[in-house]
């Protein structure tokens, strides 16, 4: 049984028209008293939360934590169990394509990491890491698409523009970055020799401009999401 409790009645109406299997939990304390608790909330409400579940979390449960900053350590001072985890969840394991690091609690019940791994690995490539490199995932997974998104929609729309069809735009915009991140990443020339391999650039004058944005953006956001 999979039961989802939410402050919001509308965010649990949706779900269960999404998801009908679902069981709504009448209480905060009802869906916490679970043998496997996921805790999806933002940073600032997490601690207050513990405090109104820490009696109905057991001894031996699984706790699953997916928010940043909050540390197991910070948990564990609420909560009985040691089984405590984090994980950084992915927009890409909505098609089971996700890149899952996971950490682990230092008392962590070593016959149950199986248990997490196993489920993790239903949405794509799961793994453990120290609990200090997931907010540096967050930044370079997690939150990584929101950085490209936008741009491939517009050169899509291009595309369009300059008289492909819709179909052959998008077709032409994946295929291409598919195999120009495989370019990148394992044709073993320097970042420098791919980039060379197209004489004309663009953009190229605004590239400076662009690093200098993931620079003081994405160091500023996790300056702010570390612990």
């Amino acid at each position: 049984m999979i039961m989802v409790y939410d402050t919001n009645t509308d965010v649990l109406s949706t779900l269960k028209l999404q998801f009908p299997q679902i069981t709504v939990a009448k209480t905060l304390q009802q869906a916490a008293s679970q043998s496997i608790v996921f805790i999806a909330l933002h940073p600032p409400i997490i601690m207050e939360t513990l405090d109104k579940i820490v009696e109905v979390v057991s001894n031996d449960a699984l706790v699953i934590s997916l928010a940043p900053k909050i540390t197991i350590a910070t948990i564990a001072s609420k909560l009985k169990t040691s089984n405590i985890v984090r994980m950084i969840p992915n927009a890409t394991s909505y098609i089971n394509e996700g890149y899952n690091p996971v950490a682990f609690w230092s008392g962590f019940d070593q016959n149950k990491k199986p248990v997490i791994i196993d489920m993790f690995k239903l949405l794509g490539n799961t793994f453990e890491v120290a609990e200090f490199k997931l907010e540096a995932y967050a930044i370079l997974s997690a939150m990584l698409p929101t950085y490209f998104w936008f741009q491939w929609n517009e050169l899509s729309k291009l595309g369009i523009q300059m008289g492909l069809s819709e179909e052959e735009s998008k077709t032409s915009v994946q295929h291409t970055l598919m195999a120009a991140i495989n370019l990148i990443f394992e044709s073993k020339l320097t970042p420098e020799q791919v980039m060379d391999l197209i004489p004309v650039k663009p953009i190229g004058e605004n590239q400076a401009q662009i690093c200098e944005i993931y620079q003081s953006k994405l160091m500023g956001l996790f300056e702010k999401i570390k612990p």
